[in-house]
């Protein structure tokens, strides 16, 4: 019997190498299967990547069209609400030439200057208001002081040049004379 064990079965070797050949071959076919997977989810992804490249390229040159027609032509909306002001001038400019009446001449000045403001203020200007009111330096610029006890201190006391705002940004602050105590009447 320790024959037997020492001696070993030639055909047992043989399937165990046929088996092992299997295997390899059959994990040689899963990989290559596997690489096939691979290689098309690559190109895939690669064609994915190279259409989202080309629409963002897209996107970028159409918002750069659309900032340059803004610029060029983002003031187009309002010109287009001026004009009619223009008209009226004009009909006011050819009416004084025919009259020598000044009451004619204050009404055109006032119906055009109404007509401007009301269509600024629909555009969505809209001027400052300051006097009687405390100061804010946020959207006034105090450019002069004036020593008084006639109402509080830092009070807009008068409006040297109107301001303006657009919405809620300030074009232009209104330049102002404020109000500040006097400490020499309170000495008295």
């Amino acid at each position: 019997m320790s024959d037997d064990k020492t001696q070993s079965n030639p055909f047992a070797e043989n399937e165990e190498i046929k088996e092992e050949e299997i295997k390899e071959e059959i994990k040689e076919e899963e990989i290559e299967s596997k690489e096939e997977e691979l290689k098309k989810e690559l190109e895939d992804i690669n064609n994915k990547y190279i259409r989202l490249a080309a629409d963002f390229d897209n996107y970028r040159k159409r918002q750069m069209q659309e900032r340059e027609s803004l610029l060029k032509y983002g003031a187009e909306d309002t010109l287009k609400k001026i004009i009619p002001v223009l008209d009226t001038l004009e009909r006011a400019k050819n009416s004084i030439e025919k009259t020598e009446d000044i009451k004619t001449v204050k009404e055109s000045y006032e119906i055009c200057t109404k007509q401007f403001i009301e269509i600024l203020e629909k555009i969505g200007l809209k001027k400052i208001e300051a006097k009687d009111k405390p100061f804010d330096p946020n959207i006034m610029e105090a450019v002069m002081q004036t020593k008084t006890n006639d109402v509080e201190p830092h009070t807009v006391i008068a409006e040297l040049q109107a301001g303006y705002q657009l919405h809620d940004r300030v074009l232009r602050p209104t330049m102002v004379n404020v109000a500040v105590e006097d400490d020499e009447e309170n000495k008295e």
